[in-house]
């Protein structure tokens, strides 16, 4: 045997030997769970799929930066051909053809029901014996896509009939129709785009159990596909295509057969919707038949054409389905490396894995590419927020560093899609949009919402604060003058441009902004933006004299005299400037525990903290607004940070109550209502929440520091950050309980090398 598949194998052998019983790596689903299947997610950060019931259908996929951009609209996340399904059928009878795809989910017809998605590896397995016309069947489904080999991914579908005879089976690649109706998004009001929805007979709500509110808005884009084609004789299948006005893209199948297996037919399908190959066989009673099919996909920019997809779906299938299977597996192994264990709390645990899963399924090592509000689904159009700056990249920066520098690197590839937007406003430097193109970084902002992309710009202060985190992390000088610098520097530049001197008060002023609390959409002097503001000048000073670079003395003075709107009297920040009042029912409450945001973490005294802190949690228990996921952590990280255990436990438990986490797979909605999915800003909050909220950990400049005391929830023994990374060396953080009771934070050398 080869050596390196023999580690590979020896690998993924001791990872599922080691974990197989950690049920907080096991989301099973029953067949009760058929009136509310929320679908699960399987991707590498390059290609996704949501799940099906049967573990056969073919179902809605992505890839990564492959965008819509269709006239009068804003871009979206073009749906790419389904890859999942094969379809089967027991055959013609007195009754009718039945294919298993089309029958109704049943329990007397998907008898022993059980699905299971396997975060350790990344795996859904699908089981269950389909009654068709008196016929049983024994079937098991097994999918993946790689995280060892991006292009591929590959479905198994294992057969015992209890019968003699011939069967049908159906290897598709689905063509989506174009979706309908499209609206002009782009230039619509919030008004029309309203009445646009009405007129279609479509409402804006959430319809339980996975239609998301806001789906007449949040759809998928269009792929055209072209030339495609089959050969039955190989068992092969390819295509191209090119997203609506933009990339080119392309896929491939190879179907494997059971071995000795001759079929009684193979016919090539070509229809409008689907490409096919459909065969027929003849099957034994209780004999095991497993059919096995590899998909390669690509785009511009990213791989080949269906020529070379083709090649590598044909390679692959000459290397076998364990061989593939086990590289998987062992590279989620490695990721699992870095973990944050949890003693004590089962429930936690359970969260801890399954956000980490949708984080590290929608996030690639070493690469330009970011991660939308809602992971590669077409939830906020797959657009690239604050979010990504503010809440995913700290929850992998000590992690997953290598995950975390792909999202700094976005901002420095997107730089000039950043300096043409402020200049087209009179300004300098760079201003970055509110919702980016994940592939060329353009604002993508919809015309209802034209407002926050406009004047939501604190995101140019986040981008910069993330920028300077990394280097702070790493100590990666060659990074930070090649690609760090120059983004700090122009968004410096920006802040420069954009403040207002105000001679009266002899300050500087930040006019006409959306609060970081949107439904303040037009403040002097937003108090999280101010302060973010200043930050991200005074970073601009010390990266300047890190990279070797030139500072504008400006930018420390500006710094110094930028207005923080501040209760003397009170002795606590307000929400902005002085002269608005804080008196809405938002869906916020209050802004001010976003000063506690760990890369912010804007200096005060402990009264100054604490007085912040009472300060904004009267206005968010008595708001009538459906609590939102993301502000869970900055409510949990500001009582920490004050020492309140009480209030600090309660805002992380509701990370598991009120409906956020979907049933079977534990998928984090933004609401407990709105079932907008897949919202990995959420889980990123919950994890930041852990590592830096319960720790008291900073990064700073002397270190990575604990800059409060840890806590711990009461039922919790210990919580562990394993394997985390920090200028060059691996740690072992624990938070326990001394012999007195008290919380306390220990490091060592990581255990795992």
């Amino acid at each position: 045997m080869n050596p390196s598949r023999l580690i590979l194998l020896c690998l993924a052998c001791a990872s599922s030997s080691v974990f197989a019983a950690d049920a907080s790596f096991t989301l099973t689903a029953t067949s009760k769970d058929f009136d509310r299947y929320f679908p699960g997610y399987l991707a590498n950060g390059y290609v996704s799929t949501l799940t099906g019931p049967r573990g056969t259908e073919g179902n809605l996929s992505y890839m990564v930066g492959l965008m819509d951009y269709a006239k009068d609209d804003f871009s979206r996340p073009a749906a790419i051909p389904g890859w999942t399904e094969i379809d089967y059928s027991t055959g013609q009878s007195a009754t009718g053809h039945f294919w298993m795809n089309q029958v109704g989910l049943n329990p007397l017809l998907f008898q022993n029901y059980s699905q299971t998605l396997d975060l350790h590896e990344a795996t859904l397995t699908t089981s269950y014996r389909y009654v068709d016309q008196g016929k049983s069947t024994d079937i098991r489904v097994l999918t993946f896509a790689s995280q060892a080999s991006p292009h591929l991914a590959a479905t198994q579908l294992t057969l015992t009939p209890d019968f003699d005879g011939e069967v049908e089976l159906s290897f598709a690649l689905n063509l989506w129709a174009p979706y309908q109706p499209r609206l002009p998004l782009a230039k619509l009001s919030g008004d029309e785009m309203q009445e646009a929805v009405a007129a279609q007979q479509m409402k804006l709500v959430a319809i339980p159990p996975a239609t998301p509110d806001r789906a007449p808005v949040w759809y998928h884009g269009d792929v055209h596909v072209g030339a495609n084609d089959g050969d039955a004789k190989t068992l092969t299948l390819w295509l191209d295509g090119r997203a609506e006005q933009g990339l080119a893209m392309a896929q491939a199948a190879a179907i494997e057969l059971p071995k000795g297996m001759t079929p009684t037919d193979v016919k090539l399908h070509q229809s409008q919707y689907r490409l096919a190959l459909n065969l027929s066989a003849k099957v034994e009673k209780g004999k095991t038949y497993t059919f096995t099919k590899y998909v390669v996909m690509s785009r511009e920019g990213w791989g080949g054409d269906a020529k070379a997809d083709l090649a590598l779906a044909t390679s692959a299938r000459e290397g076998g389905f364990e061989r593939l299977s086990a590289a998987h597996r062992a590279a989620w192994a490695k990721l699992w490396q870095s973990d944050i264990v949890i003693d004590g709390d089962e429930r936690a645990q359970r969260a801890v894995h399954s956000d980490l899963y949708y984080l590290l399924s929608s996030s690639t090592a070493d690469t330009a590419w970011a991660i939308g509000a809602c992971a590669l689904t077409p939830g906020y159009a797959g657009h690239i927020f604050w979010d990504s700056d503010s809440w995913v990249f700290p929850a992998l920066l000590l992690l997953h560093p290598d995950r975390a520098r792909s999202l700094v690197m976005f901002r420095a590839r997107t730089l000039a899609a950043a300096q043409a937007r402020a200049k087209a406003a009179g300004l300098d430097g760079a201003k970055y949009p509110w919702e980016a193109d994940p592939e060329n970084g353009t604002e993508q902002t919809p015309h209802f919402a034209w407002v926050l992309g406009e004047r939501e710009i604190h995101v140019n202060a986040d981008v910069a604060i993330a920028q300077w985190q990394y280097w702070l992390a790493t100590q990666d000088r060659a990074w930070l003058k090649q690609y760090g610098w120059p983004v700090i520097r122009n968004v410096a530049e920006f802040w420069a441009s954009r403040v207002t001197w105000n001679a009266g008060k002899q300050r500087y002023d930040i006019l006409h902004v959306t609060s970081v609390d949107e439904d303040y959409n037009d403040v002097p002097n937003d108090t999280y933006t101010n302060a973010a503001a200043a930050k991200a000048l005074r970073i601009a000073s010390l990266a300047a004299a890190a990279a070797g670079g030139k500072a504008d003395p400006r930018w420390n003075e500006i710094a110094a005299k930028l207005h923080v709107p501040f209760d003397a009297a009170a002795q606590h920040h307000l929400h902005f400037d002085e002269s608005v009042a804080h008196d809405r029912d938002t869906w916020g409450g209050s802004s001010l525990p976003m000063l506690s945001l760990p890369a912010l973490d804007l200096p005060m005294s402990p009264q100054v903290r604490r007085n912040d802190y009472d300060a904004a949690i009267g206005p968010v228990l008595a708001s009538s607004r459906d609590p939102n996921s993301m502000g869970l952590a900055p409510l949990s990280i500001a009582a920490a940070t004050v020492g309140d255990q009480a209030r600090a436990v309660t805002w992380l438990e509701k990370n598991f109550q009120g409906g956020v986490i979907k049933p079977p797979f534990d998928v984090r909605t933004e609401t407990a209502t709105n079932n907008t999915g897949y919202f990995v800003t959420a889980a990123a909050g919950f994890l930041q929440n852990l590592i830096f909220g319960l720790s008291g950990l900073r990064i700073e400049d002397s270190g990575l520091r604990a800059a409060y005391a840890p806590l711990l929830p009461p039922n919790w023994r210990s919580m562990t950050l394993r394997n985390i990374a920090f200028r060059g060396k691996r740690y072992d953080v624990t938070v326990d309980r001394a012999a007195d009771g008290k919380a306390r934070l220990t490091r060592a050398a990581a255990a795992i090398r």
